[in-house]
């Protein structure tokens, strides 16, 4: 669970991932139909990739996919991308408020709940979601616009931490449903971030997923329904050396890196690409 600022260099204290541990029992809510999206960008089950969130994007990476921030990046940045022959992927917080974006502003103070250990950053009331549901939606209709292929909505987990509200597993399936069905509706895929325990239910929904320090927490398990439904996965470990996941990830089939916490573009790819 990660989101960066300008702020984030100065920024040294430890913040694992959210995790699900055990998943637990899955809510039994109505949920509407898939939205589908057969002309969306999907990822192979086997897609090299780079996921950069700070500094300035280095584009010299072969690789199937970049996943960088939506609001930084600019237009040409994605069709530079696009022209190297890589998909782009649009990273957005859907789950927090983060007071340095442009659009901080439009969101009411009734949905601002704790901090979630990232400096200026807030967990959102996700119950709420006809105040969010348009200010999540300009900012799909920006990924759709600068040209991202897909959409990584991260911090869809609040529900599992200390959020400030009294948040549920229903609460948050909604909402994330709410999300992928949306971002398919503007014609891109989306990756659902971390929430393990709730991949049953919201497999139908995501294209793929993206994960941090399952191994660190013995939680990979979980995202082993992605890859036999045919759906790419992607993830990094921070603490581990490689030697320590990078096999277990190669024999599920995952696309893992090791990345520093601050997600500038250093990594060691599991698959050497």
């Amino acid at each position: 669970m990660l989101a960066v600022s300008a702020a984030l260099a100065l920024f040294a204290v430890w913040v694992p991932a959210a995790h699900a541990g055990r998943p637990g029992r899955v809510p039994r809510v109505a949920l509407p139909d898939p939205f589908p999206c057969a002309g969306c960008w999907q990822p192979g089950l086997r897609t090299s990739w780079q996921w950069q969130l700070s500094g300035t994007v280095d584009t010299f990476f072969d690789v199937d996919m970049y996943d960088i921030d939506g609001f930084e990046a600019r237009a040409s940045l994605v069709d530079q991308l696009h022209a190297d022959g890589s998909a782009v992927v649009c990273y957005i917080s859907a789950g927090s408020w983060e007071d340095w974006r442009p659009d901080a502003g439009k969101f009411p103070r009734s949905v601002l709940g704790r901090s979630n250990g990232w400096p200026g950053e807030r967990w959102l009331d996700i119950r709420k979601r006809w105040v969010l549901r348009p200010i999540m939606e300009a900012r799909m209709d920006m990924c759709a616009r600068k040209g991202f292929d897909g959409i990584e909505f991260d911090n869809v987990d609040g529900y599992q931490n200390r959020a400030g509200f009294p948040l549920t597993g229903a609460d948050q399936l909604r909402y994330d449903v709410l999300l992928a069905n949306q971002a398919h509706r503007r014609g891109l895929s989306a990756a659902l971030k971390n929430d393990l325990g709730q991949i049953k239910r919201l497999l139908p929904y995501y294209d793929y997923a993206l994960n941090e320090q399952c191994h660190q927490y013995s939680e990979c398990g979980h995202l082993n329904a992605f890859v036999d439904a045919g759906k790419a996965v992607f993830g990094v470990e921070y603490a581990l050396p490689i030697a320590d996941f990078c096999p277990q990830a190669n024999a599920r089939n995952f696309n893992f890196l090791k990345k520093h916490l601050s997600l500038k573009a250093w990594r060691i790819p599991c698959r050497g690409v």
